[in-house]
């Protein structure tokens, strides 16, 4: 796993949130602060890079780049950083893992940005047509396996009637370009490769099915950490800024985007429409219904077991700005 760190210091900006109240912490106090921030693929560095969400940070940051949601999450069990965000399916299958960690904050896209796709010479017309097909589900527990559950589901399917290989994001994109594997379910970016370079169908998009969560998870020392804690509250408040700088910037977002992922016009602009619809939610029942019913789902079939008290690892108290 190749982590890429970069610090950066600054003064602290206000976010547009929902909340009614308002957090201004001490700058002497943030000064002396380090949040080690995990991210996936680099993503929320470069976005906030082009937003010029970097230019007034208070504290310094750390940055640990991770190529997807288990990686990230071994290192929030590790305490190797103190945030990091995730989908619902592997924050879930991290915390039944004994991760002790917090919910912080939480966006939802209603589902967008996690499909199955399959090769540009493909004759499989629907998730019935995979029946003894190898699907790579990327890793276990990740949002991904949670489509080709679903999917499967939906079309009748068992488990058993694929063969399913689990792989990093990387191995599935070269198992998949090799034609090692007939489907392979991803998100975002490389999605979007796949499909550019490779000229990859959508199968299926996950209406229906993706729950749309993103989940900002920290560990209990961050939150415990009143520096840490007023770092966290302002992280959170420049993530929501970034999005709502795209909004209102969207031509400005597609070249980002493009230059991101490397993609051509029309992807980037789907995957800049993916993320734009993302929408901060309060940390509140509703997202501790959405997690439990991610849970319930993966009990159902056998990936995890046992019981989370979901009230438990919430953080409701994250000062937010205005």
């Amino acid at each position: 796993m190749t982590l890429t760190r970069r610090l950066f210091s600054a003064g602290l900006g206000a976010g547009l949130v929902t909340a009614p109240h308002v957090v201004r912490a001490a700058g002497p106090e943030l000064g002396k602060v380090t949040l080690r921030i995990g991210d996936q693929v680099g993503q929320n560095h470069s976005r906030f890079k082009a937003a010029g969400l970097l230019d007034d940070v208070p504290y310094k940051i750390e940055w640990s780049v991770y190529p997807a949601a288990v990686q990230l999450h071994e290192a929030l069990k590790a305490g190797a950083i103190d945030i990091g965000a995730a989908s619902d399916s592997p924050t879930v299958s991290a915390i039944a893992g004994g991760s002790k960690i917090k919910v912080v904050a939480a966006w939802s896209n209603g589902g967008r940005g996690t499909r199955l796709y399959v090769p540009k010479g493909s004759k499989a017309g629907s998730v019935a047509d995979l029946a003894g097909k190898t699907i790579s589900p990327t890793t276990r527990g990740s949002v991904s396996h949670y489509l080709v559950i679903g999917e499967l589901a939906k079309a009748g399917l068992k488990e058993s009637d694929v063969k399913l290989a689990f792989l990093n994001p990387v191995d599935a994109g070269a198992a998949f370009g090799a034609g090692s594997i007939d489907a392979w379910a991803t998100w975002g970016v490389y999605g979007a490769r796949i499909r550019s370079a490779l000229g990859a169908r959508v199968l299926s998009d996950g209406a229906g099915i993706n729950s749309g969560l993103l989940i900002y998870a920290a560990s209990q020392s961050a939150v415990d950490d009143p520096g840490k804690r007023a770092a966290l509250a302002d992280y959170a408040d420049r993530v929501e800024r970034a999005y709502r700088w795209g909004r209102a910037n969207r031509e400005a977002y597609v070249a980002w985007y493009r230059g991101f992922a490397k993609q051509d016009e029309e992807i980037a602009r789907e995957l800049s429409d993916d993320d734009l619809a993302y929408r901060r939610l309060a940390v509140d029942d509703g997202v501790a219904a959405g997690l439990k019913k991610t849970f319930e789902t993966w009990t159902a079939a056998g990936v995890l077991s046992g019981e989370i008290d979901f009230d438990r690892i919430l953080y409701r108290e994250l000062a937010i700005g205005a």
